[in-house]
Order: structure tokens, then C-alpha cells, then sequence
């Protein structure tokens, strides 16, 4: 029997829900419109209209391979974050929502510095906060600094497919080591490290463990690798005034309000993510 767009959409949210995963209704439709490619607008569209066998095993396949643990936007290749649309590989951490308050504390501050106001995305990724950033403070300037070749391969795509060429920079950057004497006089740097313990990784959820590149989970013994080393080597990057400005794990706002502390930052400031857990802290450099 001939199954309609709906149909397909209905079972495959039903499947994923029975499964538990929380956004079945978004994944269900984002495996439908890649199985079909068609556009959101034209899924809503045709959702009375009759598929194909073929487009009905294909779907099946795209479900199935969810079900095993592949995250939806590796399977598509590409997924959303402060409303821009970013091609997405495994080379890549997946963009979240909780690191869309990241990106707004960075756009407030490129604002703040007004005309010429320049931004270094640390540790880049997609580029999805470096991005947001730059479609977001029209007259600032950005750097995305990453060391993993696959994800610089990954920034720049999403420079191109943003149109964002005139206004973003890719670099390759070791956000470990001091930074070269060509990156220098930032307004603010963004940054969301690998932050996880490297004892926990193991037992983290499927989808995280067996599909992101580690490079960007892994921060070390306790988690806090990545936030010692940028504190430390990465004030001579920022222009006095500066604002360094740091993503955190569940439970590690304090531990980095030290770390920043520590190395002379002031006007320690830490906010919470839309969960209500402790996500960003910042701080600026005044000497």
C-alpha cells in the first residue's frame, strides 16, 4: 500500500520516540527532507502526496542508522545554530543550544567595540560561534582559529555558504601553545574547549562517544586543560580592555572563574544557559 509523505513522517517520529530520543519531531522531519531533498517548505507541501518504495526504504535506512546512534545532522551533513544553516561533518562537534549563549555574549561584545571590533574564535570547530558572531555585529572582523585540518576544511565551507568571505578568517591555530605574533589586539576571544574529563568519555552517551571526534571532548585529566593553557598563553592576544570569553562544562564555572582569576583576568563575570546551568564565564584584561 502506497504510503503519503505524512504517513513516512508520522512513522519515523514514532520510531524514534520509542527509542527516547527527545527531539523525534525535529530529527523525523530532517531525515525525511534529506531522504526526499526537499526543503522544509516543500515537505509541509507534499505531506499529502504519495512516496516511492524507494523513498520509503531509504528513509528506513536513514532511521535505522539513527536508531544504531548516528546523530541526525552527521547522517544530513549539516544543522542549525543561531539561524545560520552550517554544513556539518564528523571532522566536527555538533552545534548545540547551549552554545548559542557563547555566541550571544560574543556578538554583545563585538557590539560593544563598535567599528573594526575584532573577534578570534579558539578552538573553531564548525565555525558556528566565530560565524554567529560575524552575521550578527555586521562591522566586526573574525578569526576562526582550529587545528584539526577536517574541521578548518569545515569552517571554510561555512564561511562560503554564510557569504561571510569578506569579514572571516580561517586560520591554523594550537590553542595549547602561545599564540603567533600575527594574532593579536582582540576585542574578545570565544572559546568552547574540549572540556570533558578523558576518564569520562567512555561513559558518555553513544551518539557523543562513538561518532564526535574526540579531539574536541577530550580536555584532559580533570576536564581543564584547555582552560589553563588559553588563561595563561592567550592574554597577549587580546588588546587591553579584552574580553576572554569561555564555554563550560556542567559543574566547571567554578573551577574556571579560579583558573581566570589566577592569571589577572577582572570583571570575572559567569551566566547562566537556558537549563539554568552555569555556561559561560568571561573575563577582560586591564593591564
Amino acid at each position: 500500500m502506497a504510503t503519503t509523505y505524512n504517513n513516512l513522517f508520522l512513522d519515523a517520529r514514532a520510531k524514534l520516540r520509542k527509542a527516547g530520543v527527545e527531539s523525534a519531531q525535529l530529527e523525523a522531519r530532517e531525515i525525511i527532507c534529506y531522504a526526499a531533498d526537499k526543503s522544509r517548505e516543500q515537505f509541509y507541501r507534499d505531506m499529502s502526496l504519495y512516496a516511492t518504495g524507494a523513498m520509503e526504504q531509504r528513509v528506513e535506512e536513514l532511521v535505522q542508522r539513527r536508531l544504531a546512534g548516528e546523530p541526525v545532522a552527521y547522517i544530513i551533513g549539516e544543522w542549525e545554530f543561531y539561524g545560520l544553516s552550517l554544513d556539518i561533518s564528523r571532522d566536527v562537534l555538533i552545534p548545540r543550544m547551549d552554545t548559542e549563549l557563547l555566541a550571544e555574549r560574543g556578538i554583545i561584545k563585538a557590539r560593544e567595540s563598535g567599528g573594526g571590533a575584532r573577534v578570534l574564535d579558539l578552538c573553531a570547530g564548525s565555525g558556528c560561534v566565530g560565524l554567529a558572531v560575524a552575521a550578527n555585529a555586521p562591522e566586526c572582523r573574525v578569526v576562526l582559529g582550529e587545528l584539526s585540518e577536517g574541521a578548518l576544511r569545515v569552517c571554510k565551507q561555512n564561511v562560503r555558504r554564510n557569504e561571510l568571505n569578506a569579514r572571516v578568517t580561517c586560520l591554523s591555530v594550537n590553542a595549547l601553545e602561545n599564540p603567533s605574533a600575527a594574532l593579536w589586539d582582540f576585542d574578545a576571544i570565544v572559546c568552547n574547549p574540549p572540556y570533558i574529563p578523558a576518564g569520562d568519555i567512555a561513559g558518555l552517551d553513544v551518539s557523543v562517544r562513538d561518532y564526535e571526534p574526540r579531539m574536541a571532548l577530550d580536555g584532559g585529566l580533570d576536564g581543564l586543560d584547555f582552560y589553563r593553557a588559553i588563561a595563561a598563553r592567550w592574554k597577549s592576544a587580546l588588546r587591553l580592555g579584552g574580553t576572554l570569553i569561555f564555554e563550560v562544562g556542567m559543574g566547571q564555572a567554578g573551577a574556571v572563574e579560579e583558573i581566570m582569576a589566577e592569571n589577572s583576568y577582572e570583571d570575572i563575570k559567569i551566566y547562566p544557559d537556558t537549563q539554568g546551568i552555569w555556561r559561560v564565564v568571561e573575563g577582560t584584561i586591564n593591564n
